[in-house]
């Protein structure tokens, strides 16, 4: 972890980053289902932050070195003292060694930062990158690979006039955190409107949302249907056939595009906001393509409410002042520092009910852990919250058939009790989960939660 300078558009000057590996995105890693990694996360960053720090939150405290960082694997299963917990984090000079066993199925991971009171801060300085995990059900499939297989890190950033990062500040003198951040520039693998020469044949596209609180929804220009095959935890049990791909930050996505019959067309890449994000430019001579799209991808055996031991009920709420700015936000109505509430046992299953209470999706996030969606249903969240009464509005709602396969984060609608059904599998140990949108897990919007063995 080093700052760096990289240009983001040719006619902007160089913007100081901190990445890792010296580019932002990191490296992609990239390793086989089964074979442990080890890596040495090494800080080797300034000792002070180019960013504004509000020393009033939990774990920003003045005094603390501000170049402090701690790496987490998004999507890994790994030991507790290989998961980056907040509180762990180290200053520069030092290092750890994090041991990442992979057993998991195939799937697109990403690693960031996860600092505690600086996370949302780190992240948009530029620590993160893509961790590919392989297995061989995946490679029998023969999907788009080699140079056909493109990863795409999409995420939001302001610029100053010098071309240099931008984080806004809250209009309160020393309180400068603010409550979500949406930039005026996308970036697409480091870089503002790019293009993308491709052949006339299918691609596969490997997409994450590493925006600190942006959703996308993303179209191509030419209107087309594409394929989606996969989500966070992997395949999806068959493709999925989208002419929009919608992901809340930290969620992924695999997609197959094919370009056979457009040789020479420029198809531009949009957002419902920023039109465009980049260019998809043909190459006019037709190519050969033997790669497939399998009408079934991967069995995905959908877990029955019945497996499940218990069930919690867990609030997402905001704290607003009396101008109805946000002040904090909370998960079942408790900070960061409380005792641990949440203590499932290791090889079990249970159904968490996020019963969101405010105005904003949120997407949830529970570290080492893979979950399914069982639906969403619209309830009255004022007399939930002032009376205790729980009272539906609407009927349950299934889940999207993109979101079918196996989940590490899940969108909270507001309004909406969303159920998911969680195997706590791998290791006993302390993590945590969150809302991903890192203002929010800056401010109080995460718990730790510990995995037990049976008593």
């Amino acid at each position: 972890m080093r700052q760096i300078e990289s240009r983001v558009h040719r006619d902007l000057k160089p913007t100081r980053f901190w990445g890792i590996g010296g580019s932002s995105p990191g490296p992609t890693l990239m390793t086989n289902k089964g074979v442990g990694m080890l890596v040495e996360w090494a800080n080797e960053l300034p000792g002070a932050h180019f960013l504004p720090i509000d020393h009033r939150l939990h774990g920003a405290e003045a005094g603390k070195p501000g170049g402090r960082s701690i790496i987490h694997l998004h999507g890994g299963r790994v030991p507790p003292e290989s998961d980056g917990y907040p509180e762990d984090w180290y200053a520069p000079g030092k290092s750890a060694v994090y041991h990442y066993p992979n057993n998991q199925d195939a799937a697109l991971l990403w690693y960031h930062d996860h600092t505690m009171g600086i996370n949302r801060l780190n992240v948009f300085a530029g620590l993160f990158g893509l961790y590919i995990v392989r297995d061989p059900l995946e490679e029998s499939l023969n999907l788009p690979r080699g140079k056909y297989e493109v990863p795409l890190v999409l995420y939001d950033r302001a610029f100053d006039p010098d071309g240099q990062l931008n984080y806004p500040v809250s209009p309160v003198p020393g309180e400068p955190w603010v409550p979500e951040f949406f930039g005026n520039a996308l970036l697409v693998n480091g870089k503002l409107l790019p293009y993308l020469e491709v052949e006339a044949r299918k691609y596969r596209f490997r997409v994450l949302n590493g925006a600190n609180g942006r959703f996308f929804h993303l179209s191509l220009a030419s209107g087309q249907e594409f394929y989606q095959i996969g989500a966070d935890q992997g395949l999806l049990p068959a493709p999925v056939a989208v002419r929009q791909l919608s992901l809340a930050p930290g969620e992924r996505a695999d997609v197959i595009v094919d370009f056979r019959g457009q040789a020479g067309a420029k198809i531009v890449v949009n957002n419902d906001v920023f039109r465009p994000v980049m260019q998809l430019r043909v190459l006019p001579a037709a190519t050969p393509d033997t790669s497939s799209l399998p009408k079934a991808l991967r069995p995905v055996r959908r877990m029955a409410e019945a497996e499940a031991v218990k069930t919690r009920t867990l609030t997402l709420g905001e704290i607003s002042d009396l101008h109805g700015d946000s002040v904090t936000m909370l998960l079942n109505n408790t900070p960061w520092h409380a005792p641990i509430t949440e203590n499932p046992v290791l090889n079990s299953v249970e159904i968490w009910n996020l019963v969101n209470m405010t105005d904003d999706a949120h997407p949830i996030h529970l570290h080492l852990v893979r979950f399914q969606i069982l639906d969403r249903r619209r309830f009255n969240a004022f007399a939930y919250q002032n009376q205790n009464v729980l009272r539906y509005t609407g009927a349950a709602a299934a889940p999207e058939p993109i979101e079918a396969g196996w989940k590490d984060t899940v969108r909270a609608d507001p309004a909406m009790i969303t159920r998911i059904i969680v195997p706590f599998e791998g290791y006993a140990g302390r993590y945590v989960w969150h809302c991903h949108i890192l203002e929010h897990e800056d401010n109080e919007m995460m718990r730790p939660y510990e995995v037990i063995t049976a008593p």
